[in-house]
């Protein structure tokens, strides 16, 4: 029994992948936060990508049902029904991305039928394949499937106005939640070598990002857009996926082998994130990148594309090395720009801190989640 009295809350957490991307790192910040009063219950749709389980504190009751009914295939009323039935049980139901759809249009068909627990839907964005337009039957199929939700969570405007206008979920909800950081952590100084297998000597400079290799984080442009940049830059991307080849061979085709690094995925970014001098990011797509946000916490100026809400997530003083969307040739500029005046680096930097403090620190968002959470199954806390 909790202190007040309730059992343990048990939350059945279904995702598209449970990867380390945003999302997963979220879900975890959240679960370790919630403390070990609640019993969690986690299963991908890709159940070989599982990597942010790593990163759950052991002190948490968690675990991952091998017999839940798989989440990718094709919506058909049986398998529908299977995956309704395995949602019975539990006191909340969370659902995450398109790839956990097919599990809340069984809640919307099935949910009163069955007696389902209620369910809360999170979007953070969109695949490859939803890049420059969203798919009509993937809409029709959100708006019926987040019809009887509980509350869709969103960590944009971009995204929200989207719920809004293009589901047409009602106002009540949709619920807009940015995403939070211990900014306080990423403003510690890093160690040279903090970064495994990869040390920052005292004269190198470093163009840093994290992300995913995929895609639609398009990277390859990431490095031509570097490549005019003179030693002692170097250009660090964190993070691993099926697209580190083609990067790599990328960086070889420009002569850049010795400068582009891919140390692969590497945990607790605040003790890293502090060794880049820039951080930028190329990507086709995004909605509220976290990374940006712990860029700005480490006192890191940014360039990126204004996709999503990264051009109202930096500081005032940052807004004009937000380049145009697609323009790989601007974001090389940008980074030339501020390659060569290490005063602007400090002083972007600096501005970015102080809003990332102000605007984006993990308090504010872990408390908003706990409430909608507990809201939902009609608790007076999340316990």
């Amino acid at each position: 029994m909790s202190r007040n009295g309730e059992r343990p809350a048990r939350i059945l957490h279904l995702h598209s992948t449970f990867s380390a991307g945003g999302k997963e790192l979220r879900c975890v910040q959240l679960i370790n936060a919630f403390g070990p009063g609640i019993e969690h219950h986690i299963v991908s749709a890709v159940p070989e990508r599982m990597e942010a389980a790593e990163l759950i504190s052991r002190r948490i009751s968690v675990t991952y049902p091998q017999d839940f009914p798989p989440l990718q295939g094709k919506p058909w009323p049986g398998r529908l029904h299977r995956i309704a039935r395995a949602m019975r049980g539990y006191d909340l139901v969370l659902t995450y991305n398109w790839g956990a759809m097919d599990a809340a249009m069984a809640h919307a068909l099935l949910g009163q039928h069955l007696s389902l627990p209620p369910l809360i839907h999170h979007e953070d964005g969109f695949n490859e394949d939803e890049r420059g337009r969203l798919k009509t039957s993937r809409n029709w199929f959100r708006r019926i499937g987040l019809s009887r939700a509980s509350q869709l969570v969103v960590p944009s405007e971009t995204l929200e106005k989207i719920a809004l206008e293009t589901w047409q979920i009602p106002m009540s909800r949709v619920k807009n939640i940015p995403n939070g950081i211990d900014t306080a952590a990423f403003a510690r100084p890093p160690r040279g070598n903090a970064l495994p297998g990869l040390r920052k000597e005292v004269t190198d400079r470093w163009v840093g990002t994290l992300a995913g290799l995929r895609k639609v984080k398009n990277l390859p442009a990431l490095v031509r857009a570097f490549a005019t940049l003179p030693e002692p830059w170097k250009l660090v991307i964190v993070g691993d996926g099926p697209e580190a080849e083609t990067i790599r061979a990328e960086a070889e085709r420009l002569g850049l082998a010795g400068r582009v690094h891919l140390p692969g995925f590497a945990r607790d970014p605040a003790k890293f994130v502090g060794l880049f001098d820039i951080f930028a990011l190329s990507s086709d797509t995004e909605q509220f990148p976290i990374s940006v946000v712990e860029a700005m916490a480490a006192g890191k100026p940014v360039v990126a594309p204004a996709v999503g809400d990264i051009a109202n997530m930096v500081s005032e003083e940052n807004a004009p090395l937000i380049a145009p969307a697609g323009d790989e040739t601007a974001i090389g500029a940008r980074l030339e720009k501020l390659a060569s005046d290490e005063t602007l680096r400090l002083s972007v930097g600096a501005a970015n801190r102080v809003k990332a403090a102000a605007e984006f620190d993990e308090k504010q968002m872990i408390e908003t989640y706990r409430r909608l959470y507990a809201s939902a199954m009609g608790r007076a806390n999340l316990s």
